[in-house]
């Protein structure tokens, strides 16, 4: 029996998926571990990188070979996909050279509010 050893990157400990010849394709390693794991393949998809080298395997036909240690992260079904939001910063109520924001009668009266519900 040939094995492959995967943690995820969370993890500390490793854990291991056997299987019989001399490598496993990246597809069947994903399957294996998502089986023992008890994940979805319509909630996730893994991301595999190999442990030492630190190669993201990204075909699914590419062969693993026996006895390799990899590190799997769980990644959304679509891929990652960028925020797409902008966030604004208005620095008017900033003293000049401070940190601290200048008060105001709308600040304190927002925390008032916020205290009295």
């Amino acid at each position: 029996m040939s094995c492959v050893h995967y943690k995820f990157s969370s993890k500390l400990d490793y854990n291991t998926v056997t299987f019989d010849g001399l490598h496993i394709t990246l597809a069947e390693l994903k399957r294996q571990i998502m089986g023992r794991e008890r994940l979805k393949a319509t909630d996730c998809d893994l991301q595999i990188t190999n442990a030492q080298t630190r190669e993201e395997y990204t075909d699914e036909e590419v062969h693993i070979p026996k006895h390799s240690s990899v590190i799997v992260r769980r990644t959304p079904i679509g891929g990652v996909k960028p925020a797409g939001r902008t966030f604004i910063v208005d620095r008017s109520d900033m003293a000049a050279g401070s940190s601290r924001p200048v008060c105001n009668k709308h600040s304190h009266f927002l925390t008032i509010s916020v205290l009295l519900l």
